[in-house]
Formats: structure tokens, sequence, C-alpha cells
């Protein structure tokens, strides 16, 4: 589009940026008109002529409707109001209109198609050229664009499409078109609500400009447009480390901001790590903004944060504040401390020997008298009481602190970890729980946030372990308040023994979950990530992160465990409390080893439910409460029986059960070249073949023809057809590995062999034979005893592939 104007049009446009005086030529326009009441028409140039519905639009004006190509021959016609209708706003038909007499009137197609609709109101009076009304009541400001060109172009459309435009921000405004995400006009814009978008919102809203019912203030075309939040700055990042530097450089990009080093002279924004660096900024504080760490996390969180809040060197101002308070108060102690000193020696003074109270310095006998009178009033014995008089040690005594017995001490530092903890707690619920609830129910669609199901994996079993602890806490505080040697520590432990039972084993089991559900939310929502790290510098956490502050109550069983003990050592024997701390001490054990049994159980279940999972075809009632895992093995078939000779099979051993599984290949051979993605990743790595009871096995043997060749006898079926059919499975490879510790635990596998799984197992016989030929004639014909596990693995002559070391 070319905007080449003359002088005068440039005194046109730049009057037309005063809206005073754009009001003012549009009311002298007005009287003008309407004392002239010249006769109006309407003129369609160019290619408007072959547009019906334009053509039959103007007929509703019951005015003269006129063609022509160029309009030039109409314009020097003084006795008509001419309303020129024209598809092009540049060019040189329209420089040569729009340059013409004030009188005459340019709209667009859509513009005339708007005003058809209520001809009662007669044709538009505009002193400018309208297009159409897709910015109707819009009043925009500009800041940050510097080219002149740009801005001149921005400020037709604007016009073109019914908006207008004011030199500065006040209440009118409705859109701020910036490039800088800072700036006075940039946080007027923000404090009052108002749209900040970028140039980018008008000439896409000119793009659009022939389409019916367009607004350019239609909310998702605005959002679209809108300012990011760190667009336009350059940042530098002061004494972070790489990692989070890294982390924060990446969200930085992506909300359209750029990284650069502290020595750019292009810098806007120094962001300082507060908690690492003294950074001094100097005489260059005008030159860009130097603000702390929260600066950055917060405008992520809340999407605007003003640099004056964060400043530097209001943070440093504030830290030599109290600094200086600290001296002070050190220096008043100090003065404090020794004139408590001087005192103490005149009180010494006066009741041994009645020396006077400052020798050398002149004390006005009223002073003199009232120390004097106070001393034979406390310490002279009366007829009243019969008393003693104090030494000047016991004067002195009363001024040092009083010593408590070791098992108080004890107490106070359990008394004091409890109060720490459940602080810990109540910053957990009140700085993360509850407004990330919060925000959840306020912006359930913010893809940026938690959304309700996220907040109740991470928070669902936490508020239990916090309500048990309060209670414990409140007892605490009362025998903290009334202390007595022989109160009843342990009984707190007692009284909420069960609560703590059904309160900590949810949380310890499903820890490791809600910890990846925390980090992997983090990573992926920006505004979650920002509001953890604003909550992060705040005093309550201790500049400690919310994944920190979790893990406190998994700890927190093993601490009280050593403190009752602690206290439990200096609390003799005829103390009452004695038999308590015994009795708690066993109780959190108790409760400790619930939870290790629970997780374990809970561990087995989920590596059942894998399996499950892995196996396609898999028997539905190999899910059982009552069966766990114990150990696999991968081998390759030698008999023909099971899936053929040489195929690769994968071994599950169950406390009860033998679930033999055919492993595919990494890719199915099955699959076509074309088949998608998406097929090949539904495709299960193992299919089931056989399930054989542990029961039904007779004999388990080493086949001496390779070092690690084993094979499987089955007892005779129930089914006399089926006698000579699956008796003997035969197999090479790495068979299950079990120690011959008596801790019986399965080699490579954290899983114990229980003494149910040796009972289930023990009447297996375990045989060596030469060849598996040989094995196959003595199964048929001799029938061996059955020989316990126990046994089997002791043997030094066999090397008990089939249940050992292969």
């Amino acid at each position: 589009m070319d905007f080449s104007l003359d002088n005068q049009s440039t005194t046109k446009l730049a009057d037309m940026t005063d809206q005073k005086a754009v009001d003012h030529q549009n009311e002298t326009i007005a009287e003008n008109a309407k004392k002239s009441k010249l006769p109006k028409r309407i003129c369609l140039v160019g290619t408007v002529v072959d547009d019906d519905e334009v053509a039959s639009a103007a007929k509703l004006f019951n005015v003269p409707v006129l063609s022509s190509e160029t309009g030039k021959e109409f314009c020097d016609d003084d006795t008509w109001m001419t309303y020129y209708i024209l598809k092009e706003f540049e060019g040189p038909i329209f420089e040569n209109i729009y340059r013409a007499a004030v009188k005459n009137k340019i709209l667009g197609p859509p513009a005339l198609l708007s005003a058809s609709k209520n001809v009662s109101d007669g044709l538009p009076q505009h002193n400018r050229p309208i297009y159409n009304y897709s910015m109707k009541g819009v009043v925009t400001t500009f800041t940050g664009i510097r080219k002149r060109d740009e801005l001149t172009q921005l400020v037709h459309l604007i016009h073109f499409m019914g908006g207008s435009i004011r030199k500065e921000m006040n209440h009118r405004a409705t859109h701020l078109i910036c490039s800088n995400a800072y700036g006075e006009k940039y946080r007027y814009a923000l404090t009052f609500r108002l749209n900040v978008v970028r140039s980018s919102w008008v000439l896409n809203a000119w793009e659009n400009r022939n389409e019916a019912e367009f607004s350019a203030t239609n909310e998702t075309f605005t959002t679209n447009h809108r300012l990011k939040i760190f667009e336009g700055c350059r940042v530098a990042f002061i004494g972070f480390p790489d990692f989070e530097k890294a982390n924060m450089a990446d969200l930085l990009r992506s909300y359209n901001g750029i990284e650069t080093t502290s020595d750019d002279d292009t810098c806007t924004h120094k962001v300082v790590d507060e908690s690492t660096v003294k950074y001094d900024h100097g005489s260059e504080e005008s030159k860009f903004f130097v603000v702390k760490a929260e600066w950055f996390w917060t405008r992520i969180a809340e999407g605007y944060a003003p640099e004056d809040d964060f400043l530097y060197k209001d943070y440093m101002q504030s830290i030599r504040n109290e600094q200086a308070e600290k001296c002070e108060r050190r220096d008043s102690l100090i003065n404090y401390s020794a004139k408590t000193q001087r005192k103490r020696k005149r009180l010494s003074r006066i009741v041994n020997d009645g020396t006077p109270v400052s020798a050398g310095k002149r004390r006005s006998s009223i002073s003199d008298a009232g120390i004097l009178s106070e001393s034979l009033i406390d310490y002279t014995a009366s007829p009243d009481k019969n008393e003693t008089p104090k030494s000047s040690e016991d004067i002195v005594n009363e001024f040092s602190t009083k010593k408590f017995s070791m098992r108080h001490n004890h107490f106070m530092d359990f008394y004091h970890t409890e109060s720490n903890y459940v602080g810990i707690l109540e910053t957990i619920v009140k700085l993360f729980k509850l407004p990330l609830e919060k925000m959840a129910d306020e912006n359930p669609d913010e893809s940026d946030l938690l959304n309700k199901s996220e907040v109740k994996a991470i928070f669902s079993n936490f508020l239990p372990i916090y309500e048990v602890h309060r209670k414990m806490l409140n007892t605490l505080q009362e025998i903290n308040s009334s202390w007595k040697e022989d109160c009843a520590i342990g009984q707190i432990i007692l009284d909420n023994r069960d609560s703590l039972l059904k309160a900590y084993p949810p949380y310890v089991n499903f820890f490791e979950q809600m910890k990846t559900t925390l980090i992997e939310a983090a990573q992926s929502k920006p505004r979650f990530q920002a509001f953890l790290k604003i909550n992060q510098a705040k005093p309550e956490c201790g500049r400690q992160s919310l994944q920190d502050l979790m893990i406190r109550p998994v700890q927190r069983l093993p601490s009280i465990s050593l403190l009752l003990n602690d206290i439990l050592k200096h609390t003799p024997k005829a103390n009452r409390d004695q038999d308590l701390l015994s009795e708690a001490l066993k109780a959190i054990k108790e409760v400790m080893t619930y939870i290790n049994e629970d997780k374990r159980k809970t561990e087995g279940q989920k590596q059942m439910f894998n399996i499950f999972n892995e196996i396609e075809n898999c028997p539905p009632h190999l899910i059982s409460s009552h069966r766990s895992f114990i150990s696999r093995c991968e081998c390759t078939e030698l008999s023909e029986t099971l899936s053929g000779r040489g195929d690769s099979l994968v071994l599950f051993l169950f406390t009860d059960t033998l679930v033999i599984c055919k492993k595919r290949s990494r890719f199915h051979s099955s699959k076509s070249p074309n088949s998608t993605k998406s097929n090949s990743s539904s495709i299960k790595p193992y299919k089931h073949i056989k399930l054989i009871p542990l029961s039904s096995i007779r004999t388990l043997a080493d086949i001496m023809d390779s070092p690690r060749a084993f094979a499987i006898s089955l007892r005779s079926s129930i089914n006399i057809q089926d006698m000579s059919k699956d008796k003997l499975y035969s197999f090479i490879g790495r068979a299950f590995s079990f120690t011959k510790t008596p801790s019986r635990k399965i080699r490579g596998s954290n899983v114990s062999l229980t003494p149910s799984t040796i009972s289930s197992m023990s009447h297996l016989k375990l045989q060596s034979s030469l060849t598996l030929n040989d094995f196959d004639m003595e199964r048929k014909t001799h029938d061996s005893v059955p020989v316990p596990l126990t046994d089997q693995m002791s043997r030094k002559n066999m090397n008990p592939t089939g249940l050992g070391d292969m």
C-alpha cells in the first residue's frame, strides 16, 4: 500500500492523530453539511460496479447511484455530496478522491452494506474513509513502534476499519499496540486489563476486511495477537546454576523473549539470583532493570510483574537495613549485659560487706538510700518471716538459666522437631495445596496449571498425616506448658497408633508416583513451574522445593523412633513413662513394618499387572491377591511340544504357577511395510503358551548334554487320552537363579523366596542325567522319591539348573 502523501496530506495525518482536532473537524463538517443541505449521491467506482449486492444496497437509500471507472469526473462538482464506493483503499484512484474536497465521502463495500441494514439512519457521516466497521468502538494507542512508515500505515488502517487513536493512555483506551512487554503504557494497560496486542493484529484484521460479520475485537482473533509476557525483552541471567539458567532461558524464548549477556548494550533486564550473588549494578541502573529472580517467575505465573516491585537495589537496601537493625540489637544486648554485670557486683558488695555501690562516682543520697533500704528489706530477717539472708551467689544464680534434666532436653528435641514438622505440613497446605485447588476450580481449562485430577494425585494422601500430627503437637504443647518428670510422653504415640497406621501407608506407597506427577507437571506447565518457584523463594519454604518438602513425611517416622529412644535412655526405670515409651517404640516399629510390607505388596501387585499387560491372551485368573511374582528366565525350547524347537521362550515363575510364553521378535513378522507405527506399538512382547501349576510338576532335571540345559517332567494327566502328551519339556538358557544363603533370595531379584513358595515347590524331584534321552527313559521306568528344595540346593554332585545355578 502506497501512503506517500504531500505536505497538505501529512498535516492532515498529524491532525488525525489528535482526537480533539478530529472531533472539531467532524463537528465543523457536519455543521457545514447541515447548513448547505447539499443533495447526496452514490458513485460506484471501478470493479464495485459489477457487484450486484453492493449496487442493490446503494439503491435502498433513494439517492442517485452513479458509476465510474475512476470517479475523477465527479470530484470537482461542488453541488453534490458524493459517496464514493471503492474496493481498493490504495493506488492513484483512491489518492485522487481522498485529496478532493472534504465534503466527499469514501466508503468500502462492507461499510455500505452495513449502513444499508438501517436505511432510516441515512448514509453515514464520516470525515475519514471507512472501509468497514470491524474496529468500531476500538480506541488504540501506540508504544515502542519507532518506524514512522509503519506507524503511519497502522494509523490509516485503524481509521479505515472504524477505530480511533489516542496519543496517551486514558480511560477511553481499549487496546495498546506495542512491540515490547515493558514501559509505562504497558504497565497501565495491564493494570486496567486492556488488550495489549502486536501490530499484526491490525494488519491481519485488514486482511479479513471483506469477510462478512468479521470483528477485530473477537476474543479468539485477539488472543492470537496478544503480546507475550517477555516479548521484546532482552534478558541476562546472573548467578544461576547452569541447569536452572538453561531452563529459564527456554521459558524466556517460549514467551518470545531473548536471552543475552550482561555486557550487551541492548539488554533490557538483568535477572539476579539474590541468594548467591551480590551484584553491583552501579550507575547502569537507568539503562535497564536489575531485578530479582522472583520477578521472572511472578511474571510467568501471573502474566505481569512490575519491575519496581522486584528491584534488586531495593532488596539489597532491605538487607542492609536488617543488618543495621541486628547490629543495633546486638549493641543494646551488649550494653544490657554489661549493665547487668555491674548491678550484680553492686548487690554483691552490699550484701557481703556494705561496700559503697560505686567508688569514685558521686551518687545522690536518695539513690544510695534506696539501694540500701531495698537490700535490707530483701535480705534481712524480719519478725514475720523466719528466713535466712540470701548470699551473693544466690543473687547471681537468679540471673542464670535454669537447668533441666536430660529427659526434658530430649523431650524438647522431640517437641521442637514435631513443631517444625507440622509447620512444614501447614506450609504445604497453605502455600501449595489450597491455592492449587482454587486455581483448578477457577481455571478448569487452563493448560498451564494443574487440573483437579493432578492436584488430587499429588495431595490426596497428604491431609490425614497433617491432621494426626496436629493432634500430636497439641498434646506435646500441653506437656511442655506443665512439664513434669513423670509425664506420659509415650502415651502420645499409643493414642495415635491407629491413625498413623491409616495415614502413612497410602502416602509412602504412592510417593514415587506422586513425585513423578509433580516433576512431569513442572516440566510441561510453565505457569505451574513459576508458581512453585515463587513459593520456594518465600521464607516459609526456606528455599526448599515442593518435592523436598513432600519427602518429609517419608522421613518422619524413623526420626520419631530415634527421638523416643533417646528419651527412653534418660528415663529412670521407676518412672511410669518407661513402659509407655517402650510400647511406643514398638508401636512405631510396627507401623514402619506394616508400611514396608504394604509397600512390598503394592509393588508386587503392580509388577503382576505389568506382566499381565505384556502377555497376549494371558489367562485373567493369573491376577490373584494370594499370588506373587518371584522370577523369570529366558530360554530356548529343545523339545517340540510347546512352541517348537529353537523358539525363544520366557518363563515367569509365581508362588504357585509357572507361565510359559513365546517371546516375540522386535518387529512382528506378519506386519506389512505399510503398517502404521501405532499398530506395531500395540503388539505385546509375549504370547501366552501354557500355564502350569507347580503342583503338577513332578521332576526337574539337569541335562548333562549342555551346562545350561534343563527339563521339566509333569505328573500324569487325569485324562487318559492326554497321558502321552505334554509330559516332558526341555529348555536351554539362563534358568531361575536362587542363592544358597539362608536368606533364600532370588538372585538378580528383590523378591524373597517365601516359605509358602518353598512349600509349594518342595515336592519337585531334581535329577542329573547324562543325556536328554537318558532322562526320558528314566522318567518312564523309574518313579523317584521327591527331595526337599533345600536339600536339592546343597548337593555338590548336581548342578541345580531348574531351580538353582546352571
